[in-house]
């Protein structure tokens, strides 16, 4: 018996701490900085940005044409991310995620989070 309920209170204490790490959360406040899709194309690879802009169009398997006022760069951003919203080209996105680039091919974004500003 006393096997029986010390496998139980493991057994909670470890569910417990799976469920504490997908509850989401974390910081926010400075560190990011909001940055445009020029200033993103000359930072280093693995740099995080946070841009604000519109989706023009899907360019296929999770790869979208994201534009702001300085430009556009290729985004891409995994079906699990998209946290249940939709957007149009009209609307207005913020981005954050991380510069990605790759010999021989063009820099994109490849983005952790998305949320609608306007």
């Amino acid at each position: 018996m006393k096997k029986i309920i010390t496998a139980f209170i493991i057994g909670l204490a470890f569910i417990s701490q799976v469920y504490a790490r997908n509850l989401g959360g974390g910081f926010e406040g400075p560190g990011l900085k909001v940055s445009s899709v020029a200033e993103a194309l000359k930072l280093a690879d693995e740099t995080p940005v946070v841009l604000e802009g519109s989706i023009v169009k899907s360019l296929g398997h999770e790869k979208y044409l994201f534009k702001d006022s300085s430009g556009s760069v290729v985004i891409e951003i995994d079906n699990d991310d998209w946290n249940g919203i939709t957007v149009k080209p009209e609307n207005i996105i913020e981005i954050k995620g991380e510069v990605d680039k790759e010999i021989f091919k063009d820099t994109k974004i490849d983005v952790d989070s998305i949320s609608l500003k306007k």
